[in-house]
């Protein structure tokens, strides 16, 4: 009996991806979706750091490829993460299954799986990004902060320096890669002190410098504690704060009352009370 497949006609098989993200703390934040991403790839890249992490994921799948191999010293960052998206487009089109891993969020402070997803659905591959619990979310658990209380803005560090940004000190303000402030190259080199200086010189602008600020580690293994440090922002140059590490700014003052746009409300609501 024969296939009733018609070679000629029959459509080669296509390949996709997914992007999810194991959370932060090991085992403890894979959802079930991203989980099921993982075992019923072909092949998995993992873009973690952990060496424990790319044991675990072993555990889940045989064919799991680290890309931290593509950092070079000094080597800028960009050209690392585009070939990270080349080296996981080369499996796709090549008809397979791709699942890329990330810590966190896979769509936070992560520029190659927004890449690759871009990528892959322009030539015509189905692609898609699975949420995580990111870095973020661990932040207001940990440090009691309610972004929908008094706001909440997020900064990476160097955006403060290379770019003119408003600052709402009336809000809780997070800075993340504080301790990278200025480095285009390896994510895990420091700057040094002289480039942290300039971004209180920055930050100074709305903030006195006896300003509390609290620097922020999560736990990424089940038995590890939240890491948090409260200091003076006059005190943040010295202090040893590794790229991993976020620094948040409480607020600096209350909120203003808008008057004007206050009367106009009481107007509105007179007006459809009538």
């Amino acid at each position: 009996m024969t296939s009733s497949v018609n070679p000629i006609t029959a459509e080669a098989p296509r390949g996709s991806i997914a992007c999810v993200g194991v959370g932060m703390t090991l085992g403890s934040h894979l959802t079930p979706l991203a989980r099921s991403h993982i075992q019923q790839a072909d092949v998995v890249f993992a873009a973690v750091s952990d060496n424990i992490v790319e044991m675990w994921l072993e555990r889940m799948h045989p064919d799991v490829r680290s890309l931290q191999p593509y950092y070079g010293e000094g080597k800028p960052r960009i050209d690392t993460y585009r070939e990270w998206v080349e080296v996981m487009m080369t499996e796709v089109r090549a008809g397979k299954r791709v699942c890329g891993v990330f810590y966190g969020h896979p769509g936070v402070f992560a520029w190659s799986p927004h890449k690759v997803i871009e990528v892959a659905r322009a030539e015509g591959f189905s692609a898609r990004m699975e949420p995580g619990i990111s870095a973020e979310d661990c932040l207001y658990a940990d440090l009691g902060i309610d972004p929908g209380q008094l706001g909440c803005q997020h900064f990476e560090a160097s955006q403060l320096l290379f770019y003119e940004r408003s600052i709402d000190a009336g809000g809780y303000v997070v800075i993340w890669q504080f301790g990278v402030v200025g480095n285009a190259s390896t994510a895990d080199s420091d700057c040094g002190s002289g480039y942290r200086e300039l971004l209180v010189e920055v930050l100074a602008r709305d903030y006195p410098l006896d300003h509390e600020v609290m620097v922020y580690r999560c736990a990424t293994l089940p038995i590890e504690q939240p890491r948090i440090r409260r200091m003076a922002l006059r005190d943040l140059p010295d202090a040893d704060i590794p790229a991993e590490e976020t620094v948040v700014l409480p607020p600096a003052r209350p909120l203003v009352r808008n008057a004007l746009l206050r009367a106009r409300l009481d107007a509105l609501d007179k007006a459809g009370s009538r």
